[in-house]
């Protein structure tokens, strides 16, 4: 399950007070979603700021800071987006069957 997806966030749309100081750093706890289709601008979900539960129950609204395209993947994974002007990628044919009948 290999993939390699692309992707870049808006910076200024990073909330202060939801960067974390670690040890080694400040991080920004992330959600990255994969949806199965690919949105009109060939994205195939978006980036947002992690919501906790409690912002989740109260139903705030999301900081979304930009969007992933899949640019890779070994087929076990997600699909990769249609670049533009190219057709989508149809799915791997499956392996054909392995004869066992060799004589060694």
């Amino acid at each position: 399950m290999a993939s390699i997806i692309a992707t870049s966030i808006n910076l200024q749309e990073i909330p202060k007070d939801k960067i974390i100081e670690g040890k080694k750093g400040k991080y920004l706890p992330i959600t990255i979603t994969i949806n199965d289709e690919v949105d009109q601008f060939g994205n195939q979900g978006p980036v947002v700021v992690q919501q906790t539960k409690e912002e989740r129950d109260a139903k705030t609204a999301k900081v979304y800071l930009g969007n992933v395209k899949v640019v890779w993947t070994n087929g076990d994974n997600v699909a990769v987006a249609p670049r533009d002007g190219q057709p989508t990628q149809a799915a791997p044919a499956p392996a054909a069957a392995v004869k066992e009948d060799l004589p060694f």
